[in-house]
């Protein structure tokens, strides 16, 4: 099975953090709710280096998750817009 598919059996936040703490290191898990809380706080026009003071999240990662979040595949625009944050 596609990982992809994968993902899409899970059906509850408890499901889905149990397959990846199995599924990535404790440092890659970081990396995704890093890029998670970035991309929020970009949709909300929160500058960059206040993104970096108050989440200690570099402004490399900023600048990056920005770039896909304008000019990617839109996968964070549309989990956003189901959640109701965009």
């Amino acid at each position: 099975m596609d990982l992809y598919e994968a993902v899409l059996e899970l059906r509850t936040a408890e499901e889905a953090r149990s397959f990846f703490n199995d599924l990535c290191t404790p440092a890659e898990i970081e990396g995704l709710i890093d890029r998670w809380v970035v991309a929020q706080m970009l949709v909300r026009k929160v500058p960059y280096r206040k993104i970096a003071e108050e989440t200690n999240i570099s402004t490399a990662t900023t600048i990056r998750v920005a770039r896909f979040l304008h000019n990617g595949n839109d996968g964070y625009k549309t989990i956003m817009q189901r959640q109701g944050k965009l």
